[in-house]
């Protein structure tokens, strides 16, 4: 009796149930007639000679017939066309004007690639907004060692991993109205205890507390925003950044590593975690294991990249995958992170921390930054990335380049640049690894012979 509810009144539903019924009738009508059969007695010949007798211009009961089944099918499209939209107003409300645009789009992204991002801040969520466009089977494993701001006083007070950068990816995949972006972006200005603080942190640490498990949360969220992947922290573990300073000095929590450095003439030796045993959860190893390519980056590189492969078994993971992993080149250096760093410096702090070999191809932006841009930038400290291409290519990793800068309000990758150009290296990339197959097994098949 469940099924009978949906035809209460109200629902929108009846009424294009009838016109695919009478649709159905009309086609079959005049189908059987032009094959002359009559499965349906009187009321079949009644239809066509009224529709001959209402087009007049008809010549034959032949051409009556094609009539027929042509009013008949258009009603069967028609009905089941308006009957879905019903369906999908109630999924996807606010969307009426391109109920079918997203449906479709929704079948199309399904069969995209399987792409894991690595990373946390701004750059992972740039790189999300332009990769949502080519698939849906997008797993971001994102950084949970951030300490300041909003994210830290949650943590402090509720001792929950920092959802900041969770929101931020949150936010980059979904696929919901502008305004619902807006609120979970939205940062309290007054109130004793709410300054400071967006309202997506909040939600996330009372989905925390509603839920009694983070990542739960995560997923709970992710269905409000109707997000296109998956978002997963690379540990539930409440760990410490910690830093090392050239001086020998060691420097804990990760908003204040850049507050120490900056300024001085102190640099980065090596980052770590506390607790140094930290696990990833099993649906972010089992995403890297089946992925088509594993994306490192953009971000800090300390502070945002570095955080997820200290985690154990993340770095084992990506060197046991047959997924390519790229990594994405930073535009700009970062005063107290990465000064005067060439994309070189990146690679080989990367390989300092997890060991040589994790990157198989490096994307990097080509072409000039704007000297408006490099004046504002030099006053903080920063300065383009220099991209030394022939020493990158003698750690065997392999150099993409392309015009990926947008320089609107802050100089930082162009998502869809980005994205365009990342999914093109992976369609390269499983070609040639299909050409490679054909090849080793068509040399097999002639050693046999």
């Amino acid at each position: 009796m469940e099924g009978f509810k949906w035809l209460y009144p109200g629902f929108k539903i009846k009424r294009w149930l009838l016109l695919i019924v009478l649709g159905a009738f009309l086609l079959i009508s005049g189908i059987t007639f032009i094959l002359g059969i009559t499965l349906l007695g009187s009321s079949q010949m009644n239809i066509i000679w009224l529709d001959l007798y209402f087009f007049k211009g008809l010549k034959s009961t032949l051409t009556g017939g094609l009539v027929v089944a042509g009013i008949g099918l258009v009603l069967i499209v028609f009905s089941i066309k308006r009957l879905a939209s019903s369906f999908l107003r109630v999924v996807y409300p606010g969307k009426t004007s391109s109920l079918w645009q997203l449906f479709y789009r929704r079948q199309y992204l399904a069969k995209g690639p399987r792409i894991v991002a690595i990373g946390g801040g701004t750059g992972l969520a740039v790189l999300l907004k332009g990769l949502k466009k080519y698939t849906r089977n997008l797993t971001a494993i994102v950084t949970v060692a951030d300490d300041g701001g909003s994210s830290g006083r949650l943590r402090k007070e509720l001792n929950i991993p920092p959802p900041g950068d969770i929101r931020n990816c949150l936010v980059a995949l979904a696929d919901t109205e502008i305004l619902m972006e807006e609120l979970f972006n939205y940062r309290f200005r007054q109130g004793e205890g709410l300054s400071g603080h967006s309202l997506g942190n909040l939600l996330i640490a009372a989905m925390t507390d509603l839920s009694g498990d983070f990542d739960r949360a995560i997923q709970e969220l992710a269905r409000v925003l109707a997000v296109g992947g998956r978002v997963i922290p690379s540990t539930t573990s409440q760990v410490v950044m910690g830093a090392e300073l050239t001086d020998g000095s060691i420097v804990f929590g990760e908003s204040n590593i850049p507050k120490v450095t900056q300024g001085f003439k102190k640099k980065i030796k090596r980052v770590f975690l506390e607790p140094a045993d930290c696990r990833p959860p099993e649906a972010a190893l089992e995403a890297i294991k089946q992925a088509d390519a594993v994306i490192i980056g953009p971000g800090s590189l300390y502070t945002s990249i570095l955080p997820n492969l200290l985690v154990q078994g993340i770095s084992e993971a990506l060197r046991k995958t047959s997924a390519p992993v790229f990594y994405i080149s930073n535009i700009m250096t970062q005063p107290g992170e990465t000064d005067n760093y060439s994309l070189l410096d990146h690679i080989k702090a990367i390989d300092n921390h997890c060991g040589k070999g994790l990157i198989d191809v490096v994307i990097a932006h080509s072409g000039s930054i704007s000297q408006r841009a490099r004046k504002r930038y030099s006053e903080k400290g920063a300065s383009p990335v220099i991209i030394n291409g022939s020493k990158v290519a003698k750690l065997g990793i392999e150099l993409r380049r392309g015009w990926l800068v947008d320089e609107t309000y802050v100089v930082r990758h162009n998502s869809d640049s980005l994205a365009r150009l990342i999914i093109e290296e992976i369609y390269r990339y499983q070609k040639r690894r299909r050409k490679n197959f054909i090849c080793s097994l068509w040399g097999k098949i002639r050693n046999l012979s």
